[in-house]
């Protein structure tokens, strides 16, 4: 039965079977490989692929007894186009990379292969995963498989857009400004940014830097969770990385432990939201009170973070982008032009202020945690928009200055070093996914894994069947 609806299972159906004997890893590799010659040529979200290494790696795993094969056991993992895969090409969504095939892997993904995770293919992802749409001059742009004139957003969209249609059971994505929580709640997905050191991964700008993380993205809480147990642990060449904690994300995520008391903003206090967007939202998280939970309508003063992250954004881009603007602006989209020269131009004066005011913010969102055990909020301000769009200019009624404006409703958990997850909530009219955004205090990965596993069983909207890309 799991071998005829493979690429509708579950990942932790998936590897259960994989542990029993009933499937092998090669099995789940040709139920992939079929499934992308039906749909990817629809969606773009997988353009790079590298079976016969997968399966070199497969039958490499199977001579290991079921025990030492690791959290995932032989499950296939697609690795977003930003982190790189020795021997496979790595492009950063670049034309300055088009052809870049790295000798060396990236640490996350020797844990995922040390894990039993078997890598198959790179997603898809905006240059340098700039801009919340997927999009680039190499392989063109990855399409929502809700509709396939609407995006995917980004920067992780080509992996929650094969997520959502069957080519995935888990995927690696990575998040600064929403990056995972975006196209999750575009594609219908779950995506979950952890704790900053929760998962290590190798480092090409900033050695302290705690605005960017490695994270998981599934189609069901409880398949994000194992993912991020086969992601999380510390390695010596990241010096912020935290040990593997000793009970199982996947165990806390299934344990579903309610939480107490929780709190809901539509907008945060600092953002225009779309009326669908804000309804939608609203109505799934006052729906945790059917599982006796108590859901009042607040949130901390977040009034400055626009500023904040703007100058911080700015400030990462400058430490990590300047050498290829100095060496190759003429390869680089504007918008990444953009926010690099804004840091570089930015005074030192600024960058500080920003530094301690993030300091401040993050200390309110810990004295809100106090009293409430998860900040729900939407995930992404609006409904999916049309592909050809490179990013959202106006939501309400409100224009926006900039590319990253529309995405300000992600910030306050990026700066305040919160884990934070987007869980499908329920659809437009269109039939589009919306995603609610449920925060979390500083490492509290585990309960909030587990709160979003209570939630998601109260909607019940069956996420864990992929969809057929639909026009």
């Amino acid at each position: 039965m799991l071998k005829s609806g493979l690429v509708k299972s579950s990942a932790v159906e998936v590897v259960e079977g994989l542990r029993r004997g009933d499937v092998s890893p090669l099995e789940c590799l040709d139920a992939l490989e079929v499934r992308i010659s039906e749909v990817d040529g629809r969606i773009n979200a997988l353009p790079t692929l590298c079976f016969e290494r997968a399966r070199a790696h497969a039958r490499a795993l199977m001579q290991k007894p079921v025990a030492e094969r690791g959290v995932l056991a032989g499950l296939p993992v697609p690795i977003k186009d930003l982190t790189d895969v020795e021997g496979v090409r790595s492009t950063h969504g670049s034309p300055i990379f088009a052809n870049a095939v790295p000798e060396k892997s990236d640490l996350l993904v020797t844990r995922l292969e040390a894990e039993g995770g078997v890598i198959y293919a790179k997603s898809n992802t905006p240059e340098f995963g700039a801009g919340a749409n997927t999009f680039n001059e190499v392989f063109g742009a990855t399409v929502n498989p809700y509709n396939t004139k609407m995006s995917a957003a980004g920067s992780s969209g080509g992996a929650a857009a094969a997520l959502a249609s069957g080519m995935a059971w888990v995927a690696h994505g990575s998040d600064l400004g929403g990056s995972l929580r975006n196209p999750a709640s575009f594609c219908g997905i779950v995506g979950l940014r952890p704790s900053p050191g929760r998962v290590a991964f190798s480092k090409g700008g900033q050695l302290d830097g705690s605005l960017a993380v490695e994270g998981p993205m599934a189609r069901t809480v409880d398949d994000c969770a194992l993912l991020l147990d086969a992601m999380a642990g510390d390695d010596a060449r990241d010096p912020l990385s935290k040990p593997r904690p000793t009970h199982s994300f996947l165990a806390a995520a299934q344990a579903r432990l309610k939480p107490l008391r929780v709190a809901y903003s539509p907008d945060l206090g600092i953002t225009p939201v779309d009326p669908q967007v804000a309804e939608i939202t609203r109505r799934a998280a006052h729906r945790f009170s059917d599982a006796g939970v108590i859901v009042e309508e607040t949130h901390p003063d977040l009034s400055d973070a626009y500023e904040i992250f703007q100058v911080l954004r700015a400030h990462s881009y400058a430490i990590g982008m300047s050498g290829l603007l100095r060496d190759h602006r003429d390869k680089l989209k504007p918008e990444v032009i953009w926010n690099t020269e804004k840091g570089l131009a930015q005074p030192m004066e600024m960058v500080v202020k920003a530094e301690l005011a993030r300091t401040a913010l993050a200390a309110r969102m810990a004295d809100f945690f106090e009293k409430y055990d998860v900040l729900l909020c939407p995930a992404t301000i609006v409904p999916p928009f049309p592909v050809g769009e490179r990013y959202v200019k106006q939501c309400n009624g409100v224009d926006f200055a900039t590319y990253v404006d529309w995405l300000l409703i992600v910030a306050p958990a990026t700066l305040a070093a919160c884990p934070a997850l987007s869980l499908p909530c329920g659809f437009t009219k269109d039939g589009l996914p919306v995603g609610l955004q449920m925060i979390g205090a500083s490492n509290g990965d585990a309960r909030l894994l587990s709160a979003a596993g209570v939630l998601e069983d109260v909607l019940g909207l069956q996420t864990v069947r992929p969809v057929d890309p639909r026009s």
